[in-house]
């Protein structure tokens, strides 16, 4: 894996590369109808949770810190505009990467892939290691490694705020089954650190440098999205407050973010509280409608009306994409 010190150009993921990685895939997946994971295993586990949503803007930040990504949000999104739009789109994408049955899994990598062709253009200021109107593609594998980087380890921060912290070897299947999912990203498995350990250190190693960093226009998105820019849906104050928590204390001075003793309170009692009260829900609540959906789908049962309206909310569609 190619260091993480310099913001250089890695190679582009090709529709011939990403086909060999889903070919990869398939030929792992005992059960089609079951998806690339199946009921199982970690990653249903840990994705079910609507406890994830803590960590969306956390991962929404630590994307907007990597110049190639800022640019290609800014300039091929509607996230300050709609950002209920930019949820939807991220979370239809990979709830139907893990949820779905492995066709939809390979059939939702291909139309990520191909969306992401469209997506380059400019650094529109210099920042960190990058100047001014060098070029950014959304195939790299650089960047995609990051943006992926930023999900899953958002997800265990979200995760273990409202349950029990996973054990290290449920920590351990968690990562090696993120690592298939990389592959519909079309990252290749040498372009990613080999264990949960490694990873970490990668995501420090990045946080300390110039392949990241916050430009004016990354700054001012980044507050936009705290506020609810766009959006019905405003952010609370415990919510911001853990975000900011959870942020490198790089990129809290860089986009920002007070972190005084107010917030230190609030991030505090919001961790006291939120698990008493996140393990009272009902599992129709509790659990994402695509979990649902894919439970329904393994006893050959259409998803109900409670799934169907969770779906809704989650990807803004009533049932999963890329059906036959």
């Amino acid at each position: 894996m190619e260091p993480a010190t310099t913001p250089k150009s890695s190679s582009e993921v090709t529709a011939s590369d990403l086909e060999a990685r889903i070919a990869a895939i398939a030929q792992k997946v005992s059960q089609p109808q079951a998806g690339i994971f199946g009921s199982g295993s970690v990653s249903w586990r840990i994705n079910r949770e609507s406890a994830l949503f803590l960590g969306a803007g956390r991962a929404a930040l630590l994307q907007l810190a990597h110049p190639w990504v800022a640019a290609a949000l800014d300039q091929h999104s509607s996230l300050l505009q709609n950002p209920i739009s930019r949820f939807h789109n991220t979370f239809r994408t990979v709830f139907t990467m893990v949820f779905g049955s492995a066709d939809q899994a390979f059939r939702a990598s291909r139309f990520l892939h191909t969306l992401h062709t469209r997506i380059r253009g400019k650094i529109p200021a210099s920042v960190a290691g990058y100047e001014k109107d060098s070029l950014y593609e959304a195939n790299q594998i650089s960047a995609l490694r990051w943006v992926y980087a930023t999900l899953i380890e958002s997800a265990v921060y979200a995760y273990e705020c409202a349950l029990p912290p996973l054990t290290d070897t449920e920590r351990a299947a968690y990562y090696a089954e993120a690592r298939l999912l990389a592959g519909l990203f079309g990252i290749p498995p040498d372009a990613l650190p080999p264990d949960w350990s490694a990873f970490k250190t990668y995501v420090y190693e990045m946080c300390q440098s110039k392949a990241l960093g916050v430009s004016e226009r990354s700054h001012f998105m980044a507050h936009r999205l705290l506020a609810g820019s766009g959006s019905w849906i405003k952010p609370p104050r415990w919510y911001r407050a853990l975000t900011t928590e959870w942020m490198p204390p790089r990129f809290r001075v860089e986009f920002g973010l007070r972190f005084g003793r107010a917030e230190e309170v609030s991030a505090d009692r919001a961790r006291r509280w939120l698990p008493k009260v996140y393990r009272t829900l009902p599992p129709a609540v509790r659990f994402v409608g695509p979990y649902h959906e894919a439970q329904a789908r393994l006893i050959q049962r259409p998803p109900g009306a409670l799934t169907r309206l969770s779906n809704r909310f989650w990807i803004g569609e009533a049932e999963l994409p890329f059906k036959e």
